[in-house]
């Protein structure tokens, strides 16, 4: 009987032995389980967002970051499917966008503003500028409308009163010096400048460009009326709920993040999470 009952208690001990190893790798896998988010992203970006890549690691997220050189491929990326989430844009463009391409992208996060500057390799000052001047402008509804609107507020162009619409270039009524406009992909703008005198430039794109904000001869002013500017991390519309995405988002918006967008852009970019204005 006692050989019988030693017996017994050797079982019960393996046997519970057996189940603390299997709930030990059982835990261990469930806690080393990644889930991968790819973000597409403007190139001019990839520092800022290799901060908020490191962040999340920690939180068992494999955020892999896509770089794309233009404003057209990551919203098509991402309503196809080939990105998980995107933070390359403002909230007009987004408008915009799905307007246009009857898509259903959202905002799930604000990152910054980044004022739409002025620059050139020719003058120094707007009031150099001669008639018939060429000038580079983003050919995107919202960023030429945004263009045409600096130049209105630097004393170049008037605009027609377009309550209802995006201005364009045919909606210039006033222009005293005939200037020429330009139109191209946001992206080649600051490549233009060679060919052009002044050129309209995203923030994003002078940055890529290695232009610095201190060379602009004129820079947009950031007030209440940049709100549509507002840069965003967008999401399709069926994840804009989605709690990985959302780690993400409070990942970006940290400290951490201000202090590299800073030392990226300088005086380019206004975080707006921690911004009053």
């Amino acid at each position: 009987m006692k050989k019988f009952s030693s017996v017994i208690r050797r079982v019960l001990v393996i046997l519970t032995c057996l189940s603390v190893a299997i709930l030990a790798v059982g835990c261990g896998s469930q806690n080393s389980q990644e889930k991968t988010v790819k973000v597409g992203i403007n190139n001019a970006d990839e520092a800022v967002w290799k901060v908020v890549q490191k962040k999340v690691k920690k939180e068992h997220i494999n955020l892999k970051i896509m770089e794309f050189s233009d404003y057209n491929q990551p919203n098509t990326a991402l309503s196809q499917g080939e990105l998980d989430i995107n933070a390359f844009q403002h909230r007009f463009f987004l408008s915009n966008w799905n307007k246009a391409h009857h898509t259903n992208l959202v905002a799930i996060g604000d990152t910054v503003i980044q004022p739409m500057t002025i620059y050139s390799n020719k003058i120094n000052s707007i009031k150099q500028l001669k008639a018939g001047a060429k000038v580079a402008l983003p050919n995107d509804a919202s960023n030429e409308a945004r263009a045409l609107q600096l130049l209105e507020n630097a004393g170049l162009i008037v605009l027609k009163n377009t309550h209802k619409k995006l201005p364009s270039t045919k909606d210039v009524q006033t222009n005293k010096l005939n200037l020429k406009f330009n139109v191209l992909d946001a992206a080649q703008t600051a490549h233009s400048l060679g060919d052009v005198d002044i050129a309209v430039i995203n923030g994003n794109v002078a940055n890529a460009a290695k232009l610095s904000p201190k060379k602009a001869i004129y820079q947009e002013k950031v007030s209440q009326q940049s709100k549509p500017w507002i840069n965003i991390i967008v999401a399709n519309k069926k994840d804009q709920h989605n709690p990985t995405y959302k780690k993400i988002v409070k990942a970006y918006q940290t400290n951490d993040v201000a202090k590299e967008i800073k030392r990226v852009y300088g005086q380019g970019a206004v975080t707006v999470w921690n911004s009053k204005f």
